[in-house]
């Protein structure tokens, strides 16, 4: 039996790279795996070069599932630094990057693991963090709590993430007001799935070193019309 913890990441800025270098740095429309598993590092406390810890293990082989409450926009911002270090030992005077973030954006998160007892170390840790929890840099941190109330935060779940993410009353019951803020019309899920026709590369095998591996994920759509709930697979 899988068992699914949900986590809130909303925020006025957010940026999830996956494709950075150099001088643009990119954002996703939605949360990466490797920055929802280093938010999780760090209210865990497990150090960036520490690869080999067996909560970081567990949390790698966990799906992951995004339900897009709002999309927001993306913005970007042309961003300066003085006095960038080099290899060689000296120093650059002045560093011009393009730099991409999500405005005004709100996620629901979830992950399906098989091991319970992780999703609890999770979801405590979330409650208590040992360092600062940021929403893909360390200057974009959330607005409201990553963690859900705890009778809602980890469900047992035997129809998977599609089925849960898509609940109608998935937000009631963890404690968001569905007519209480502007949502999208068409919310989007992104899921973790072996059958997924998309392919990202942001599987964590090493944060110290910046090396990742693939996973794939299905995109559909949900959307309210009338009194009638529809579900859309893209």
């Amino acid at each position: 039996m899988s068992h699914i913890l949900f986590m809130r990441l909303a925020g006025p800025m957010q940026s999830w790279g996956t494709m950075s270098r150099f001088t643009r740095r990119d954002t996703g429309k939605e949360p990466s795996k490797s920055g929802v598993i280093g938010l999780i590092c760090a209210a865990m406390g497990i150090d960036r070069e520490d690869d080999t810890n067996a909560d970081l293990q567990k949390l790698v082989q966990a799906k992951l599932g995004i339900r897009v409450l709002r999309g927001g926009e993306i913005q970007s911002d042309y961003h300066t630094a003085s006095n960038i270090a080099k290899a060689d030992g000296g120093t650059k005077q002045t560093e011009l990057s393009t730099r991409f973030y999500l405005s005004d954006a709100d996620f629901l998160a979830a992950l399906e693991s098989e091991d319970r007892p992780v999703l609890e170390r999770v979801n405590a840790a979330l409650k208590r963090p040992v360092w600062q929890l940021f929403l893909g840099r360390k200057a974009f941190v959330p607005s409201l709590p990553v963690f859900v109330p705890d009778d809602a935060a980890i469900i047992e779940s035997s129809s998977g993430l599609k089925a849960m993410l898509e609940s109608p009353d998935l937000l009631t019951r963890i404690g968001i007001d569905p007519n209480a803020k502007r949502w999208d019309a068409e919310q989007r899920l992104v899921i973790e799935s072996d059958a997924g026709s998309e392919i990202r590369q942001d599987v964590p095998l090493s944060f110290a070193d910046r090396r990742f591996t693939i996973r794939r994920v299905a995109t559909s759509f949900i959307y309210e019309k009338g009194d009638e709930r529809h579900a859309t697979l893209s």
